[in-house]
């Protein structure tokens, strides 16, 4: 059974605190064992990735196909329908026409002094994007991923995408395809992110992972970064949904369980003014499970980490909705948009009954890369910028070094730096002598 919360009840804080600190993300200590595959691909490279790939997805690899090749890329496309490939072309336009939008302008001004101050962004050369494999086989990851990288401007694109037992998603190699990706590995896992971070004799080093994973890629990422980028270290998918009565009881049940049959560790949240609602929406969710495909994750999901929550106005929603900061928020209100302004801390936000996260996840245009487990507090989901780096630029002249160069010579000395204060020093004694001379 979910939990059941009412913010009237004297326990409901100790209710909610108890809700927001039940630990979702994988319990296993997996890091010491990331730590040694890591260790061991940087050692032998290719060998270590062929006996790890071997020994976790039952899959015997050579140096020579490790990656796809063409050929076997365009076979597998060909199994694809023609209504598979419109409709991930039409999430891919709608993708792209978004990010494009995201790309940032360089700029350059004069101030006062004369000094010219300004930035220009740049994007990263490589990066590598991990698509999970097995039952998790996402080619919306794949869209996801590589086409803000594209209208960013890298240059090369690596995907990561284990094919457990050999098993090949041709949706996966056909997103590759649209987005531009260049190349296509059919290994994962902690191997898979240690060979794109420090690369072996057949795989490029990348400057930049991202993407979603297990437990094992998300350790595997956290030790990496520093060496490469990251965009973030995925937790269990979750959804928060806010509702007036007002709304049908099957379609937020339905949105509730898009995100419970994810993951048994995923979690689906009801935020209603209306306690009646929240029970048709409970009974709905009960009826579903009866015959979901994957009931079975999403029931486990639901009576782990499901919540509904009822409270006495749309105000205390949204503080609410602030303190759990979801990685998707759904408003379905009368005016959602006035709701949506009270909102500090979301990863996404879906507005309206007909805006059902799901359409996010593949055809909305925003990307569905998101920030979870409380993240959204102090992160944003991937967009262009993840694959840019922004660059200062200054130039000074004669005049605006004399106008600030005393004080950066004083701030220098204050702490204790000479060097610092001396090389200011020098171009001052220069330019006070051609005052001196012009006068």
């Amino acid at each position: 059974m979910p939990v059941f919360l009412n913010s009237r009840d004297a326990g409901f804080e100790a209710g909610f605190a108890a809700l927001m600190g039940h630990k979702r993300e994988e319990a296993e200590d997996v890091d010491l064992a990331v730590a040694a595959i890591i260790s061991d691909v940087r050692a032998r490279g290719d060998a270590a990735v062929i006996e790890l790939t071997a020994k976790f997805d039952r899959l015997m690899l050579t140096p020579e196909t490790i990656a796809f090749s063409a050929a076997e890329i365009a076979a597998e496309i060909a199994r694809v329908s023609p209504e598979d490939r419109a409709a991930l072309d039409l999430a891919a336009a709608r993708i792209r026409a978004y990010h494009e939008r995201q790309l940032p302008e360089d700029s350059s001004w004069t101030d006062t002094t004369g000094a010219t101050l300004g930035w220009r962004w740049t994007p990263v050369s490589a990066a590598g994007l991990y698509v999970p494999g097995g039952l998790a086989s996402y080619p919306s990851s794949v869209l996801m991923n590589a086409i803000p990288a594209r209208v960013a401007g890298v240059e090369r694109l690596v995907i990561a995408c284990p094919t457990p037992g050999g098993v090949v998603n041709p949706l996966v190699l056909l997103a590759a395809q649209i987005a531009g990706v260049d190349r296509v590995l059919r290994i994962g896992g902690a191997q898979a992110i240690a060979a794109l971070a420090y690369g072996t004799e057949t795989i490029d080093p990348v400057d930049k992972i991202t993407g979603p994973g297990n437990a094992y890629v998300a350790a595997a990422k956290r030790r990496v970064f520093g060496r490469v980028g990251i965009d973030m270290i995925a937790g269990p998918s979750e959804i928060l949904v806010i509702a007036d009565r007002d709304n049908d009881p099957d379609w937020v049940a339905l949105d509730l369980l898009s995100q419970a049959e994810h993951d048994e560790s995923a979690q689906s949240i009801l935020i209603t003014t209306d306690a009646g609602f929240g029970r048709a929406v409970a009974a709905a969710v009960d009826r579903y499970l009866q015959t979901l495909d994957r009931r079975a994750i999403a029931g486990a999901s639901w009576a782990r980490n499901g919540a509904v929550i009822v409270v006495d106005t749309l105000d205390q929603a949204a503080a609410l909705a602030n303190r759990i900061a979801p990685e998707h928020l759904e408003i379905l209100t009368e005016q959602p948009e006035a709701l949506a302004a009270k909102i500090l801390h979301a990863g996404a936000i879906f507005l309206g009954p007909w805006t059902p996260e799901a359409i996010g996840d593949y055809v909305g245009g925003p990307n569905h890369v998101l920030p979870t487990a409380r993240s959204a507090r102090f992160s944003s989901g991937l967009s262009v910028l993840d694959f840019m780096k922004r660059t200062t630029m200054a130039r000074m002249t004669p005049a605006s070094l004399a106008a600030v160069g005393p004080a950066a010579e004083r701030l220098a000395l204050s702490e204790g730096l000479q060097a610092h204060g001396l090389s200011v020093r020098a171009r001052l004694a220069k330019v006070n002598a051609a005052n001196e001379v012009s006068s």
